[in-house]
Order: C-alpha cells, then sequence, then structure tokens
C-alpha cells in the first residue's frame, strides 16, 4: 500500500505541474520532479516523489540545478518516515524538515453512504470554483490562475454552504485503481458542519463505481480526524523536506 501510495503522489503532482502554466515534470532514473512555476514560492506544488534512496541520493544536485534553472526558490522532497538514508542524504544537502503529515489508506468496500443532509453540490467545478478555499486552507493564492483546468485525471468536487458560495472542495486523482484524495479544504466559517466529510464519502462512493479499490491521502493535523472516521488507516508519516533559498537580504 505504500508503494501505491507513493506512485499515486508522483502521478498527481506530476500532473498537477504539468497542467499548471508554465509547468514541467523532470524525470531521471527512479526520480521524478515536479515544476511549478506558476507558484513559485509554494515548495508543497514544486515536489520530488522517488523511487528509491540511492537513486535519490544521485540525483540531488541535478535537482538543485533543475529548480534553479526554473526560478523557483523552493522545493521540497517526499520521504517515509522509515527511510533513514534518504533523510541522511537531504539534510546533508541542506533540506529541512518542514511537514509531516500522515499517510493513510482505505479500502474503499467499506465506504458507506454519507449521512446527513443532501450536498448543494457545484456542477462541474472549476479552479476558479477552488481558488478562495485553498487560498483559506492552505496558503495558495493564485491557485486558480495557476491552473487553467483540470486535466481529465482529476475528479474534482465543490459543495456550496448556507450563502450559495463553493464553501468546501476536493479531487480524486485515478490512479491504477487507487482513489488519491487531494486539495480537501473547507472555508473557515463553513468548517464544523461536516461538508467535507460528506463531499469525500460521495467523492469515494463515485471511484468505487469507476473501478477504483483503494483510496490514499496525506492526513494534515486537521484533516486526520475526518479521514480517520471514514476508515482511512493510519501507514506512517509522509515528511516534507524542504530545501528553500534564503530570501536577498537589503
Amino acid at each position: 500500500m505504500l508503494d501505491r501510495m507513493f506512485r499515486s503522489m508522483r502521478s498527481f503532482w506530476l500532473g498537477f505541474a504539468a497542467a499548471s502554466r508554465g509547468g514541467s515534470v523532470l524525470e531521471l532514473p527512479g526520480v521524478y520532479a515536479a515544476l511549478t512555476p506558476a507558484m513559485p514560492d509554494r515548495s508543497v506544488v514544486n515536489c520530488v516523489v522517488y523511487d528509491d534512496a540511492a537513486a535519490l541520493e544521485s540525483s540531488l544536485d541535478r535537482l538543485a540545478a533543475a529548480y534553479e534553472e526554473a526560478g523557483l526558490p523552493a522545493w521540497t522532497v517526499w520521504v517515509h518516515e522509515s527511510d533513514d538514508r534518504a533523510q541522511r542524504a537531504l539534510a546533508a544537502a541542506g533540506h529541512v524538515l518542514d511537514g509531516e503529515p500522515m499517510g493513510q489508506d482505505l479500502d474503499l468496500a467499506d465506504v458507506a453512504a454519507p449521512g446527513g443532509p443532501d450536498l448543494d453540490l457545484v456542477a462541474q467545478p472549476s479552479p476558479v470554483d477552488f481558488d478562495p478555499i485553498v487560498t483559506a486552507a492552505y496558503g495558495w493564492t493564485g491557485f486558480g490562475a495557476a491552473i487553467p483546468e483540470f486535466p481529465p485525471e482529476f475528479h474534482a468536487y465543490a459543495a456550496r454552504g448556507d450563502d450559495g458560495r463553493a464553501a468546501a472542495c476536493l479531487g480524486i486523482w485515478d490512479v491504477d485503481g487507487d482513489a488519491h484524495v487531494q486539495l480537501v479544504g473547507t472555508l473557515p466559517e463553513a468548517r464544523g458542519k461536516g461538508l467535507a466529510t460528506r463531499l469525500l464519502a460521495r467523492a469515494l462512493l463515485d471511484a468505487r463505481e469507476r473501478g477504483c479499490t483503494t483510496s490514499s491521502l496525506q492526513a494534515t493535523a486537521m484533516g486526520w480526524p475526518v479521514y480517520t472516521r471514514l476508515g482511512y488507516r493510519d501507514r506512517g508519516r509522509v515528511q516534507m523536506w524542504e530545501r528553500r533559498k534564503p530570501a536577498p537580504t537589503a
């Protein structure tokens, strides 16, 4: 399941970069990098996923040069908490541990229909619909401008709040039977009403109908209770090792 989760992460982040304005991907032996110039200060969207620590270690100089050439001051490498060799190599190269979301997975056979009132769904939500929610949840300003349109692999969901505006969103990225969950967020004023829980349950049932059998994600501290209530199981921390160019001094 860990291998499946990392494959899904790799597919999503490379696809996200390719769909962004001016974005590109760099594939080295066993190492895959997403370059997203439209969001240059967000290391999470300028990220690296790798197959094994040896391949990563031998590619760090080439990766640093690629991000430098693209004018991207910050990038991160996703590392499972058990990979001591990768952690040592990244620390030696100047990366710092920036976050540790929990890797989780779920058997879609266990997903039940959501309870509560019916959701007021946005039909075919766009990046513009996601923009205020993603900004509030993640601080990613300019998301709607960075992504002209979602790629076909991304199944976008958004639900309206009491005021009729899109208040919660998420996306499912299908990868070889895995429904990979990304961009889950709720506007602050709409939190505590179960919108994200019901929206995710709806999205997972749709994924099961499409033939997916599992789901994977990386849970923040805020999201972890939501996912755990739906039946997601912990698979260890997925660390974010960031390298950020110091800001120029006056």
